[in-house]
């Protein structure tokens, strides 16, 4: 059971510390969304069902992506009991949210291409939410050196993590990426001549390959080939976010020819 902020501050409402950051992620997220959305001129009434359904996809997929632990079924939890108590997949967040916004926008027959609006929003949101993994999840693997975060018998015990030696912060390595990210996507990325939709790649290929690299101090179990479960569906996500990367580069969709505040309808 995660920690409330009562037990994190000594004081307070006995709200659960994750979910708490978790919301305060996405109520940021969304005002960016809506706020670049606005100043990008999109149609307003529609992109709310796109938002709905990244929101809806995002939920799902989380929840599933970690279902389907074992081979044996009889060793994973029902459909239900996953959706209600699995544990959460961001990866699979990712995938399911991108999925929901597609669903939406061809259910509404809406073709703009909206990366450019998720890009920042995310990260914005990953940044903060990401602090309430910080506060109640296995901070990472030892460091083998003095510096770090140490547990102490309670919290390592609840953890599952070792006691008494410095635990490698990933999710702080974590949260800094994605405030840089958002800072790059913000103040310099939004405003540059780009296709529609270029920066949310970017993005996404930039978080994949920090992703794949910092699971080697996340203390996820290894599931294979010395890579944990993340990794094995990084290995084979990297190879193909490049490719499209590569693809968009040779279509000159990082060049200067296109405007980039101008919404246009795109198949």
């Amino acid at each position: 059971m995660f920690p409330t902020l009562q037990d994190l501050l000594g004081f307070g409402p006995a709200l659960d510390t994750h979910s708490v950051f978790v919301a305060l992620g996405v109520f940021a997220a969304l005002a960016v969304f809506f706020s670049e959305a606005k100043r990008r001129g999109f149609d307003e009434d529609r992109i709310i069902y796109v938002v709905l359904g990244a929101l809806a996809g995002g939920a799902v997929f989380m929840r599933l992506g970690t279902w389907a632990q074992h081979l044996d079924p009889s060793r994973n939890l029902s459909l239900v009991e996953q959706l209600a108590h699995g544990n959460a997949s961001i990866l699979s967040g990712l995938v399911g949210a991108w999925l929901g916004a597609h669903v939406a926008k061809k259910v509404m027959r809406y073709k703009v291409r909206t990366g450019d609006l998720f890009a920042p929003a995310l990260a914005l949101g990953m940044a903060i939410g990401r602090f309430g993994c910080l506060f109640t999840e296995n901070p990472g693997s030892p460091t083998g050196t003095g510096w770090g975060i140490v547990l102490s018998p309670a919290a390592a015990a609840r953890l599952h993590a070792p006691a008494g030696v410095p635990l490698h912060p990933s999710f702080v390595y974590e949260i800094v990426f994605h405030a840089v990210a958002f800072v790059v996507l913000w103040t310099w990325l939004r405003h540059r001549a780009m296709a529609p939709g270029a920066t949310f790649t970017l993005y996404l290929g930039a978080y994949a390959v920090f992703r794949f690299l910092v699971e080697f101090v996340r203390a996820n179990d290894v599931a294979w080939l010395g890579m944990s479960r993340p990794q094995l569906f990084l290995a084979v996500s990297i190879p193909l976010l490049f490719a499209r990367i590569a693809w968009e580069a040779r279509r000159g969709r990082y060049s200067a020819r296109h405007e980039p505040h101008l919404v246009k309808e795109n198949a």
